[in-house]
């Protein structure tokens, strides 16, 4: 299979075993793989180069992979994959909160990892519609003083550009251009993810508080992005 040069991917793991078969895997099915065991020297490799995606370890040398995280977060505009333990929540919320897209819990299956790596990269290079209830959405949204231009995966509040995820781009997108609609958090999270909701994975929440702080939504009494009891989230068309 040929390698797709705009897919290259950064693993930064200190099992080398592991790291070594992931690149494997990742190789066979068309990425090119670079491996950082270390985590200081992982933050300057993820700004310098600007991988495609970087797949980041918690435990790792150097630093770790909260500290890599939030590190570059602010310079590196691709998605992180965060692999995490296999049950804990705290490392997962804390993950999503410092800025990652999306985690896979350790040991991840290669099939698993694959197809997360897909759905990032997917949505990271492709001006995705993810508009449930039109075919053909309006790629500029205006909401007050919140603008959300879908075709250049930005968003603008009183002309000042919002510090955005990938994931979190995404999902503000699919709530406001489904503006006046309660969104289910298994219709978010499968258009999102691609998989089904387990009721208890909270990343969809996690993003949304972090999105309103961004938007100048009130946190603990929201006006533009509303928490439905029991339903779900209303993107409010005016406030």
């Amino acid at each position: 299979m040929s390698v797709d040069d705009n897919k290259n991917i950064l693993i930064v793991e200190d099992d080398e075993r592991l790291a070594l078969l992931t690149q494997e895997y990742l190789q066979k099915n068309g990425f090119k793989v670079d491996i950082e065991p270390d985590g200081r020297k992982a933050i300057s490799r993820i700004i310098a180069e600007q991988p495609s995606l970087v797949i980041l370890d918690l435990m790792l040398l150097g630093a770790d992979g909260f500290t890599v995280c939030r590190s570059v977060r602010n310079d590196y505009k691709g998605p992180i994959l965060m692999l995490t333990a296999r049950s804990d929540d705290v490392d997962q919320i804390l993950g999503l909160e410092i800025g990652a897209d999306d985690y896979v819990s350790k040991p991840a299956k290669p099939r698993v990892l694959l197809a997360r790596v897909q759905s990032l990269l997917r949505r990271s290079t492709q001006d995705v519609d993810l508009s449930l209830d039109l075919t053909k959405a309006e790629q500029n949204l205006i909401f007050g003083p919140l603008t959300i231009d879908n075709s250049r995966r930005e968003a603008w509040l009183l002309e000042e550009e919002v510090e955005l995820t990938s994931a979190e781009f995404d999902l503000l997108w699919l709530l406001s251009s489904n503006a006046g609609r309660i969104l289910s958090r298994e219709e978010i999270f499968g258009e999102l993810r691609g998989i089904e909701y387990d009721g208890q994975d909270r990343s969809v929440d996690v993003r949304i508080s972090r999105i309103r702080s961004k938007i100048g939504d009130d946190p603990i009494h929201p006006r533009r992005i509303k928490t439905i009891r029991s339903k779900g989230y209303l993107f409010v068309k005016e406030v």
